[in-house]
């Protein structure tokens, strides 16, 4: 690797692992609503979401 490649990557590596915190986090977010969504969908619908196995 050359001095010029290696400085792109050095400068690079943050913003990649800033994207990828921001990815977890956006994925998190994501789950969480999507739990309560279908948490209020079952009680819109009478359905007993805990006997229910959700992979």
């Amino acid at each position: 690797m050359t001095g010029n490649e290696r400085q792109q990557t050095t400068r690079r590596s943050p913003l990649l692992q800033a994207a990828h915190e921001e990815m977890i986090k956006f994925e998190r977010q994501e789950n969480e609503f999507r739990r309560k969504d279908r948490e209020e969908r079952a009680s819109e619908l009478h359905l007993p979401l805990n006997d229910i196995k959700i992979h």
